[in-house]
């Protein structure tokens, strides 16, 4: 009976073992895109996170020297500006501009047909004598504002600017001033001397330099 079955395989001694089914083949990990496009590599089989750089920002020693300059100059510009502002607001015409009043000195101490510049620079006045009064001539010149400069040799005011004339009396007769110069209140004070008011001015071409204190009879 074991002639017609056969031997069974684990009987004889010829028959050789059954193989064994090759285990699939094991896949090298390789880089993949992402559904955002950015490429993860693999390095020995684990993924390497990307590390994204950090954003420093560089100034130059330079830079911030320029910097550092600049905010100096700005605050050595703007704290005087504004100490400034501050003293005017609390001192008004007290301690940046003369007063609009002042003594002029005594009627005897000018020289008939002379012109005077002693207030000139402080005041913006100017003194002159006839034979007859004294009065206060404004140093601003009627054409654009600038000081005429008196030309004793030639008895008349010149205008650097434009080149504006005015007699010594302050009646304009050459140059493109359009009309004399202005003149200031003028009278004596209590104790004799001549008192001068800016805040009073008299135009020729209105008829008041004939008004009372446009001028000081003076003999």
């Amino acid at each position: 009976m074991l002639a017609k079955l056969g031997q069974l395989p684990s009987d004889s001694p010829s028959a050789s073992p059954p193989a064994k089914t090759a285990a699939p083949a094991r896949k090298t990990p390789t880089a993949r895109s992402t559904a955002t496009g950015e490429v993860h590599p693999f390095v020995s089989g684990k993924i390497k996170r990307s590390v994204k750089p950090k954003l420093e920002f560089k100034v130059e020693r330079r830079g911030w020297f320029s910097l550092a300059f600049g905010w100096l100059a700005f605050l050595l510009g703007g704290i005087p500006a504004f100490a400034t502002m501050i003293l005017r607001f609390l001192f008004p015409n007290v301690l940046f501009e003369p007063p609009q009043s002042f003594k002029a000195g005594y009627p005897d101490d000018y020289t008939i047909g002379a012109i005077d510049e002693t207030y000139k620079e402080k005041y913006g006045v100017w003194i002159g004598r006839t034979d007859k009064y004294v009065y206060a001539l404004s140093t601003v010149c009627t054409h654009l504002g600038c000081t005429p400069n008196w030309l004793a040799g030639e008895r008349k005011f010149k205008c650097p600017c434009h080149g504006s004339g005015f007699r010594k009396t302050g009646v304009n007769f050459e140059g493109p001033a359009p009309r004399p110069l202005e003149r200031h209140w003028i009278g004596l004070a209590d104790d004799g001397q001549i008192l001068v008011d800016k805040n009073i001015k008299f135009q020729r071409e209105k008829g008041q330099w004939e008004s009372e204190n446009a001028y000081l009879p003076w003999t």
